[in-house]
């Protein structure tokens, strides 16, 4: 028997823009909880939530000033642990998210750190001279001690601190600054923080850029050719792997199969494969590749084909994302509600265990937001706008949400979207209750079957239980052959009469499920 996190599907909140339980314009715990029913009526089997620690909030969350609490903002440990009771009454598993590369510059170990060099959390952090020799502008401090470039903007991964005379490194904002892996009491104490929430009832971690823990001790320059585009994507080095089988053996200290799911940004299969270890590293790994695709077959098949070849085996077992809190939603990606329903086909039919984005069962799209709203460092604002619920002015929020809404929110809303038998969240729900109760779905292989260039097809199978999946990503009708030759059509995106004998033709656009 697989364990659950093979064959959930696992919804994604980012809890500001979820839910207002409190009127103040900002989701939060009880928000969540308020809407369970809306996850169980979808049929996903797991949530995961983006940060709601304590935090400055210079990225929203992902610069924690205390890994075992909750902001203010978002309720108390109270609030968390009914959220947890009333998702687990549900059947529902809860994955937190987990920042253990960086903390925030108001965490205390930082505090502390920069306070003076012989404060003993000073080697909680990863600290440089100037380079020898060198001068900075104006006779200021030297060289920062490597190329490294952080993520947005394109300044270096490295702040100046005047109290200490010393260069500190941050792989992203200054108010983020890097924890030193290689310090033991670092380790120790991040494991801690994994038993705190284990101890609390979670099901296991989503884990931020896990691939950046370990560091080269030398910190080599990057590549000239490649510095610019930050250091964040270049960071694979031996040392993350052992870190993470320590990180393993942590979740293993505890009953019911608790799980993690690694933010390896490294867009290639082939390196993301290594995080999974010999069974004993990541549970489950990001494939952030299909986030940058183009809408047609040549490229996913490609995909395809590279995750059957460096995660088919015992040792991997892939997932799959088509939006999440860091990319433009794939329904303004793709530019058409067609497109979008197709590529809901896609995303829960591929073998491995697909990743939601709340709002992508509502068909939402990013909002567009105004030069004076815009709040995120990285340009991220317009797929965090809130969730709709209701037709209702406010749409079951205070009168002020922190983000405008998405696009046409009196009809792109819950109340409206979930009661239209012909919505694509009616689409997700068939998707979801089919791939549950077809185990060729959730847990068979996966063949490539040759077709027409503008068509991805696939065969899974599991013992004599099989279905056929076909996908047209041209805005023409395509013939398929003999591909679906006497099957019938059990989900159709459109364009096909769910029920009936599958015709060989795909309409434009189209995607479908073939028994």
């Amino acid at each position: 028997m697989r364990p659950w996190w093979q064959t959930a599907v696992v919804y994604q909140i980012y809890p500001r823009s979820f839910a207002d339980a409190d009127g103040d314009g900002i989701g939060d715990l009880d928000g969540v909880r308020a809407h369970l029913d809306h996850l169980v009526a979808l049929g996903v089997d797991a949530l995961w939530l983006s940060p709601f620690f304590p935090s400055p909030m210079a990225d929203f969350g992902y610069d924690v000033s205390d890994y075992c609490d909750v902001d203010p903002l978002f309720g108390d440990l109270a609030a968390f642990d009914r959220l947890v009771a009333e998702a687990h009454d549900r059947h529902l598993k809860v994955l937190i998210d987990w920042v253990p590369n960086h903390s925030s510059s108001e965490h205390p170990w930082f505090v502390a750190a920069r306070s003076s060099r012989t404060d003993p959390h000073r080697d909680w952090y990863v600290w440089r001279d100037p380079l020898p020799g060198s001068v900075g502008p104006d006779g200021g401090p030297g060289s920062p001690p490597n190329n490294w470039i952080r993520a947005w903007g394109g300044e270096p991964a490295w702040t100046w601190d005047e109290g200490t005379a010393q260069w500190y490194l941050h792989l992203f904002l200054p108010e983020q600054p890097d924890l030193d892996w290689s310090n033991p009491e670092v380790e120790a104490a991040m494991h801690d923080t994994l038993r705190f929430w284990l101890d609390r009832g979670v099901d296991g971690f989503r884990m931020d850029v896990i691939h950046c823990i370990g560091k080269d001790p030398a910190l080599p320059d990057d590549p000239p050719e490649l510095a610019g585009l930050g250091h964040t994507p270049l960071n694979d080095v031996p040392q993350t792997h052992q870190l993470l089988k320590r990180i393993r053996a942590v979740l293993d200290e505890y009953p019911g199969d608790r799980t993690s799911v690694g933010e390896v940004y490294l867009l290639d299969v082939a390196r993301v494969a290594t995080y999974y270890g010999e069974q004993d590293q990541l549970h489950l790994s990001f494939n952030f590749v299909p986030t940058h695709l183009p809408w047609r077959a040549g490229p996913w098949r490609t995909v395809i084909r590279d995750v059957e070849e460096h995660l088919g085996g015992v040792d991997g077992w892939p997932t799959w994302v088509l939006s999440n809190h860091d990319v433009v939603r794939h329904r303004t990606r793709l530019g058409s509600d067609a497109r979008a329903r197709a590529a809901a086909v896609l995303l829960l039919t591929l073998r491995g265990t697909p990743f939601l984005y709340a709002g992508e069962e509502l068909g939402l799209e990013d909002a567009v937001v105004p030069p004076a709203r815009v709040v995120d460092p990285g340009g991220r604002d317009g797929c965090r706008a809130p969730i709709p619920w209701t037709a209702a002015p406010d749409h079951g929020w205070g009168p002020d949400p922190w983000l405008p809404w998405p696009p046409a929110p009196e009809v792109a809303n819950a109340e409206v979207v979930a009661a239209d038998p012909s919505s694509i969240f009616a689409l997700y729900r068939r998707l979801l209750r089919l791939r549950r109760a077809t185990p060729a779905l959730h847990e068979g292989d996966l063949e490539l079957l040759d077709g027409p260039d503008c068509v991805v097809a696939f065969r899974r199978t599991v013992g004599d239980d099989d279905r056929v999946v076909l996908v047209n990503f041209d805005d023409q009708p395509c013939l398929v052959g003999a591909l679906g030759d006497g099957r019938v059509v059990e989900v159709a995106s459109g364009g096909h009469v769910e029920g009936e004998a599958f015709d060989g033709a795909l309409a434009a656009g189209a995607a479908v499920v073939l028994r």
